[in-house]
């Protein structure tokens, strides 16, 4: 799939929405377009893929056809997307998911199972304990995990540095020492803008 591809896709859900067609939160991003189809081009179809409440680009990018990832945002469910037939899951709950995908990480290994975790975190999900704990006890049992980190700069509608008064970058490299020289876990940063606010597209919908 084609980065504009992606961009299509929001748009056009962003346009469905606002017609007030779909009643529920529906969570848009763009700007970092580039940086996920190059992060999934090392994703294959046995890895699993954990994300989190901004998922529609991951699903797409998993494999997971269009309208199907469509035909779901507009039952309500763009917050919690999951397609186990994908190996793809999603949380609305802020740090949701690492804790799971530690534990599918901890049973590839057990089981000596083909395949690899993706474990996608927002700058806020990466502040909290439960990220840190989830790292540190992947890097100890040496686990097949890559937690990626999409930091675009909020904390929901609060700027992560007010939210947290620490950058999230600092901590990405305090966590990449700490898992420095594993051949197993790894961690990715990118940071992008998003056109898009937390949930919605910026504009009041009336239902």
């Amino acid at each position: 799939m084609l980065e504009q591809d992606l961009i299509d896709f929001e748009e056009d859900i962003a346009s469905i929405y606002e017609q007030g067609i779909i009643r529920a939160p529906i969570h848009l991003r763009s700007g970092n377009e580039s940086q996920l189809v190059d992060i999934f081009k090392n994703i294959n179809t046995e890895d699993y893929v954990f994300s989190t409440w901004a998922s529609h680009l991951h699903c797409l990018l998993k494999g997971v056809p269009k309208e199907q990832v469509k035909e779901a945002i507009l039952q309500g469910r763009s917050i919690t997307l999951n397609f186990p037939e994908y190996n793809l899951y999603s949380s609305a709950i802020v740090g949701g998911t690492p804790s799971i995908a530690v534990g599918t990480a901890y049973a590839i290994k057990k089981e000596k199972k083909k395949g690899r975790v993706y474990c996608f975190l927002g700058d806020m999900g990466f502040h909290t304990g439960i990220a840190y704990e989830s790292i540190k006890y992947a890097v100890g049992h040496r686990l097949p995990i890559t937690f990626v980190i999409e930091d675009n700069g909020k904390s929901v509608g609060t700027p992560t540095l007010n939210a947290w008064h620490i950058d999230t970058h600092t901590i990405y490299e305090l966590m990449c020492k700490m898992a420095h020289g594993s051949q197993d876990v790894k961690i990715e940063y990118y940071r992008y803008e998003s056109k898009y606010p937390h949930a919605g597209t910026g504009n009041f919908v009336e239902f």
